[in-house]
């Protein structure tokens, strides 16, 4: 493998790699979160495992948030982006068409059900977060010539009876019907928090009622993180307009926003980096990868697997609440007896909740294991294994992450906390 370049600033062996955190916090702002929680410095990656600079190996439980589907550096995306580059192609050309864009469509459009693929538009928009969503409510604006977009979440049980308005259709008294409904499958930065099939087909036969769109952002549930190729097939309902991001670029940044033809066609799509030709490939070469080998099966049967696993560890530490998810998408919830605010300015507060989950991600690094934090209280780790994850691999992540756990219980303020339904010290 060839040393680093001129100019790299890292010398002979791993020295400088080693040193470039402190380069960094030096050169970048305090923004940079993965890094100050995550302090590895990765050289090597094939799969679920991550080689950092100083030799060690970790199993990524992160996979760059979702995005990386098959894992880090699987032989079909680096094939696929190989041919791009020996054929000589352009990289760079906005959203014109070439074959690449034209294969990874045909992929786009066999993956998704017929009420949707057989009327469907594909759009590219930025690669930024925010770009797909923001098309998408403009392209529901546009179609309705209404302006306010309804958000919805799992905790809106009655959200059918009251976002919708009653059977008027006109949005309730004093309120305008709204534009479109936004509906993320499972609310990943809100802690893992799956929203009910049965609220989504309430909310999917209402808003065709009453002419609204449901928009199904899957940025980071779609191309079978969820156990199914996308993770609104699980209610059974089919969107008006699909937001798509992440693993769909098979590791790079790429997104999509496929409407119904009929909702019209909106304003351009702002920024150059719309179709970069070798995410194209990449990801028509997970897309069809994952149809091909049944991955969302496997990801529904190793994420029961998980599920299982992390239920057992609610049930053995009283410092372990809600366990959820779904597929390969789970979180833990952490939790502590008191209830004062668990983030301050200053980061967790001691003894909060938030603080246990910043200690188990601290002792899962330990052993090898790398996973995020997150929801609003920042106290739920989460665990989003890539789909090629095996039964070995799942096995030894479960058993790392429990011994995290019990190390965190076994030196939390007056000693551990008993098995829950025991009596006794263990």
């Amino acid at each position: 493998m060839a040393g680093p370049g001129p100019g790299s600033g890292l010398g002979p062996g791993d020295g400088g790699r080693r040193s470039a955190p402190r380069r960094q916090a030096a050169r970048e702002p305090a923004a940079r979160t993965y890094a100050r929680a995550l302090p590895v410095v990765p050289v090597r990656a094939r799969g679920l495992t991550i080689e950092g600079a100083d030799g060690r190996r970790y199993l990524d439980c992160v996979s760059g948030a979702g995005t990386l589907a098959l894992g880090h550096n699987h032989p079909v995306v680096l094939d696929a982006i190989r041919a791009v580059l020996d054929s000589g192609a352009p990289l760079h050309v906005m959203d014109l068409t070439t074959p690449v864009e034209d294969a990874f469509v045909t992929e786009l459009l066999r993956t998704l059900p017929p009420g949707l693929a057989d009327r469907a538009r594909v759009r590219f928009c930025g690669p930024a977060g925010t770009d797909p969503v923001d098309a998408a409510v403009a392209l529901a604006r546009a179609a309705t010539g209404r302006t306010r977009v309804v958000t919805v979440t799992e905790a809106d049980a009655d959200a059918d009876e009251t976002v919708l308005g009653d059977s008027g259709g006109d949005g309730g008294p004093g309120r305008e019907r709204p534009a479109g409904l936004l509906l993320e499958p499972v609310r990943s930065e809100a802690g893992v928090r799956p929203v009910p099939d049965g609220l989504v087909r309430r909310l999917r036969a209402r808003a065709a009622d009453r002419a609204v769109p449901l928009i199904v952002d899957e940025t980071g549930t779609g191309v079978g993180r969820t156990g199914a190729y996308w993770a609104f097939e699980h209610s059974g309902v089919t969107p008006d307009v699909l937001v798509l991001a992440k693993a769909i670029g098979g590791s790079l940044p790429l997104a999509v926003v496929v409407h119904r033809e009929d909702l019209g066609e909106p304003e351009r799509t702002a920024g150059a980096f719309r179709g970069n030709q070798l995410a194209l490939a990449a990801g028509a070469a997970t897309l069809a990868h994952v149809r091909e080998h049944r991955l969302a099966a496997h990801a529904a049967t190793l994420g029961g697997r998980m599920l299982t696993g992390l239920r057992a560890l609610a049930a053995e530490f009283t410092c372990v609440g809600d366990v959820r998810g779904r597929g390969l998408m789970a979180g833990v919830e952490l939790v502590a007896p008191d209830t004062a605010p668990h983030v301050t300015a200053h980061g967790a507060r001691p003894g909060s909740a938030a603080e246990l989950a910043t200690a188990v991600r601290r002792e899962c690094l330990r052993r090898g294991l790398i996973v995020d934090v997150t929801g609003p209280r920042a106290n739920v780790v989460r665990l989003l294994p890539p789909l090629i994850v095996t039964e070995e691999q799942m096995s030894a992540v479960l058993d790392r992450l429990a011994d995290a756990v019990r190390a965190v219980d076994r030196g939390r303020p007056g000693g551990p906390v008993p098995l829950r339904g025991r009596r006794g010290p263990r």
